[in-house]
């Protein structure tokens, strides 16, 4: 096995080079000068086993090895202080739990947690999801944070967006001229189902929930087979579908809004760490 290398016989040999010498080394670790060539002695001879020092006209030079190990001294030190710095503040430590329906892992996810990781890079992230409907009946206190959808007139916690709701199908299919027309929603209860149905009934246009799934990447496969039409949220629509208006026989639908649930159990740094970073990406 390779001998490990002590840190303070590494902090000693780059305080000897930012110093100068031994001597203000000495001082700077805190130590003898006797101590400090002791260090040296031991980290040449019975770790490195390679000369680190030369002395060329009264001047301390680094051998070629001795220039290698102050490249790796340098970083070892470093990110030990870096790892204590964060060990050490309790607040950059820990795990946060989070609710969200699948409708925003994919578009809003990622990039709010690439951010936050690089800002809390300790913090374990808990994703739990789950429809709104089901989210808004777990206890408080077994998600410190919840993104979810509500009717407008009707949020609670921050507003992180409002936009409309709309109708879409393939674009490459003319499933919409199907009568009756073929849906696929979201599971019951579900308000963008019942409004996209009520609004339906009120224009006279015959329908059926052909597909119904809690999932957005379900109901985006059937879709893209040209198989239904659907109405989701304006931020979901991917290139590849089209929206449908009034001109194609299609209702306007209200707009909904996108909330973030704050838990009253859960006050720490790290939780409004996330929400700050919630709020922001939401912001793009």
């Amino acid at each position: 096995m390779l001998p490990t290398i002590d840190h303070e016989l590494l902090r000693t040999f780059v305080a000897i080079i930012d110093q100068g010498g031994f001597t203000r080394a000495a001082q700077t670790v805190n130590r003898t000068q006797s101590a400090v060539s002791m260090q040296m002695k031991r980290l040449e001879e019975d770790v490195i086993q390679r000369p680190l020092f030369v002395r060329q006209n009264r001047q301390l030079l680094l051998t070629s090895e001795g220039r290698t190990l102050l490249g790796y001294a340098r970083k070892i030190l470093s990110l030990q202080g870096e790892a204590l710095t964060l060990l050490r503040q309790p607040d950059m430590v820990g795990r946060v739990r989070l609710g969200v329906p699948d409708d925003y892992v994919m578009r809003f996810l990622p990039g709010i947690l690439k951010t936050f990781s690089q800002a809390w890079p300790l913090v374990d992230v808990d994703v739990h999801c789950a429809p709104s409907s089901v989210l808004s009946q777990r206890p408080q206190e077994s998600l410190d944070l919840s993104i979810m959808t509500r009717e407008i007139g009707d949020e609670v916690g921050t507003i992180l967006r409002r936009e409309p709701t709309v109708w879409v199908a393939d674009e490459s299919h003319s499933i919409h001229l199907q009568a009756p027309v073929p849906l696929a929603m979201f599971e019951a209860p579900c308000f963008c189902r019942r409004h996209a149905c009520n609004a339906l009934d009120r224009a006279g246009v015959a329908y059926r929930v052909a597909y119904s799934s809690p999932s957005l990447a379900t109901l985006q496969a059937i879709v893209g087979a040209g198989l239904a039409v659907s109405a989701w949220m304006r931020s979901l629509v991917t290139p590849d579908v089209r929206i449908l208006s009034e001109a194609d026989g299609f209702p306007p639908l209200p707009e909904s809004s996108v909330v973030l649930i704050r838990s009253p159990h859960s006050t720490s740094p790290i939780v409004e760490g996330l929400a700050e970073h919630i709020i922001e990406g939401f912001r793009l």
